[in-house]
């Protein structure tokens, strides 16, 4: 079962340019590696243009190979980085939305927005106001 998230970017509009991610949603993981890895704006944008994601950060990557009816081939590689659904040849691009409150509502577990000052602030979304959570700060727990 995933932790579904959303992971944004605030525009200087205060729209939000959004895609999903599927698994480990939680700020002690998507959290802590959004803050790790992606933390300027341009790799931002670049994590956000390759749309709709199964995971943010892992060694996995579907090759696009139909290995059987609803199945597509995966495999691990070298790096890690997101494992995006255009990669089993899915259309899922970013989505944008007008305003924070048209982001949030979206069914997702934790939104993370990348701020326009440059810094990722979590919404824990378990209840339905929405509140402001900590990312933790430092390596995982292995």
């Amino acid at each position: 079962m995933g932790t579904r998230s959303r992971i944004g970017i605030e525009l200087s509009d205060a729209s939000i340019l959004s895609v999903y991610c599927h698994y480990d949603g939680y700020p002690e993981f998507n959290g802590v590696k959004l803050v790790e890895n992606f933390n300027t704006r341009e790799k931002v944008k670049e994590l956000i243009d390759g749309g709709d994601m199964s995971c943010a950060w892992t060694k996995d990557r579907w090759t696009g190979k139909q290995v059987a009816k609803y199945v597509i081939e995966n495999v691990e590689v070298e790096e890690y980085g997101p494992q995006y659904y255009s990669e089993r040849n899915e259309s899922c691009p970013p989505r944008l939305d007008d305003d924070i409150t048209e982001f949030l509502d979206n069914g997702e577990e934790y939104s993370y927005i990348f701020t326009r000052a440059d810094e990722w602030i979590c919404y824990d979304l378990h209840d339905i106001s929405g509140k402001l959570t900590e990312i933790p700060e430092g390596a995982l727990a292995v």
